[in-house]
């Protein structure tokens, strides 16, 4: 639960009269240097710390009143900033204190600017709920955010009939990174967009979209200021627009490697031998779970659809690195593979491989509208895509004949490690299936299940409602 309190002075408006705790400070001092005239600005705080058992991770969401900049038309707005995905405390109350050359924490605060109305004399409190939303994804999953990156939410940021519904990430345009005792601090801004914005950050790649969100004054400008107003896209202003995400995912194809997703898959050589069992993953006659090994493996495919030396490359069992979003992009990670692993071949005898004759892979509605981006924005520029299940362990990657690593193999196409699936499309197999699949991109609905398959590869895709993957076996 939070409260609403405008603090009296800088150090004890955030509970901390005697004792000011230097990530705070540190944070609050980059705040003051940009806000001198509002030392004392409005604050949602967790009336329950986090640290105490409070249901909220964010200790404090400051909330400022920003003038803008009339001479280059950007207009006033509330600027909001988080205190708690950082180390405030360097106590290990909440984050392990690691020391001063990494990052403080999850390395990263939240802001966000909403467009201020002609009659609003206080911020609105909502936005102080979403970034307290998306701070608890961060602290239950330990996933982090980086500029570029895509949330994909499927509802009105604020609760509205607003056509602002998902939201992209980017470095906030005034607020500098703090060096703090703890380690550094980024500020990264939240920005809400439309449903078409985000297929294109989809479809190509965050940073593209938000320079042409920049570039139109309308669709938040160049500190991106969100209007929940805003009732056309960028495309429905300026149809130029379109023309260049399309050239740039012709030229560049997408850096979206995978999502989580309703998914699962069946191996049809060997189906299960009760009738009744709705397990998707059957491997000889007892079902498997991932081992660690392969969780590993495939949170790494999905935290970074990682190039080395320009080509596309899987991460070998060995990584030990975790993420696992709604939405994973190539270039928004701040780590790259070890030296040691840019062979990116899998140890044999870690892998015990069982290649398939044939597979059916299942995908609910949503899922399957990406099948299009995965085969023309990725497989088809040699890189990879990865589902992983929401509901269960199963994941299911897609790898072009450029991809190392691959356990799947030109002479065996459908290789499983446990719940894992590889699939390796040839590039003519590609094409084929995007004739195919065409009517997943169309405006109207499609009626479900619906079923594609290719007998001569012995491959079938079944796009089905999303009561299908409802079962915890899925």
């Amino acid at each position: 639960m939070d409260d609403i309190m405008r603090p009296s002075s800088g150090a004890s408006g955030l509970g901390l009269a005697s004792v000011f705790p230097p990530g705070l400070q540190a944070i609050y001092g980059e705040c003051r240097r940009l806000y001198q005239d509002q030392p004392n600005p409005l604050q949602v705080t967790a009336i329950v710390k986090y640290w105490l058992g409070g249901p909220d991770p964010l200790d404090y969401i400051s909330m400022y009143r920003n003038l803008g900049c009339p001479a280059q038309e950007i207009q006033e707005h509330w600027h909001y900033v988080s205190f708690g995905l950082s180390d405030l405390y360097g106590d290990n109350r909440v984050h392990e204190f690691t020391g001063p050359d990494g990052p403080s924490g999850f390395g990263f605060e939240l802001t966000f600017r909403l467009k201020r109305e002609p009659d609003e004399t206080a911020p609105p409190t909502w936005p102080a709920e979403l970034m307290q939303g998306l701070a608890r994804y961060v602290f239950q999953s330990e996933n982090t955010f980086c500029s570029g990156d895509h949330i994909s939410w499927h509802s009105p940021l604020d609760n509205s009939e607003s056509r602002i519904q998902h939201m992209l990430l980017t470095e906030d345009p005034q607020l500098q990174p703090v060096q703090t005792p703890f380690g550094l601090v980024t500020f990264l801004q939240i920005v809400g967009v439309c449903t078409e914005e985000l297929q294109a950050a989809q479809q190509w790649n965050g940073q593209g979209v938000l320079d042409l969100l920049r570039s139109v004054h309308m669709a938040g400008g160049p500190w991106l200021i969100t209007d929940m107003r805003r009732g056309e896209t960028i495309f429905d202003i300026d149809p130029h627009l379109q023309e260049r995400v399309d050239k740039g995912i012709e030229s560049e194809g997408s850096n979206l490697s995978g999502v989580s997703a309703k998914c699962a898959w069946d191996d049809l050589s060997h189906p299960p031998e009760d009738e009744d069992d709705s397990r998707s993953i059957c491997i000889g006659s007892q079902p498997r779970r991932l081992s660690d090994k392969d969780t590993e493996q495939i949170r790494e495919a999905l935290r970074r659809g990682l190039e080395l030396n320009g080509k596309a490359v899987l991460p070998p069992i060995s990584m030990l690195s975790f993420y696992s979003m709604s939405c994973f992009s190539d270039r928004s990670r701040k780590n790259s593979l070890e030296s040691e692993s840019s062979t990116a071949i899998v140890p044999h005898e870690l892998v015990r491989t069982r290649q398939l004759e044939s597979v059916h892979l299942k995908f609910n509605q949503e899922s399957g509208t990406l099948l299009p981006l995965c085969l023309r924005g990725r497989l088809l520029h040699g890189r990879h895509f990865t589902y992983k299940s929401i509901t269960g362990d199963t994941a299911i990657t897609f790898v072009s004949m450029g991809v190392e690593g691959a356990f799947a193999t030109e002479e065996h196409p459908y290789a499983a490690h446990g719940p894992w699936l590889q699939v390796l499309l040839t590039e003519e197999l590609v094409e084929q299936m995007l004739d195919d699949l065409q009517d997943l991109t169309a405006r109207e609905e499609p009626i479900l299940p619906k079923e594609y398959s290719w007998p001569d590869k012995k491959l079938k895709i079944s796009i089905l409602p999303d009561g299908a993957f409802d079962s915890p076996l899925q």
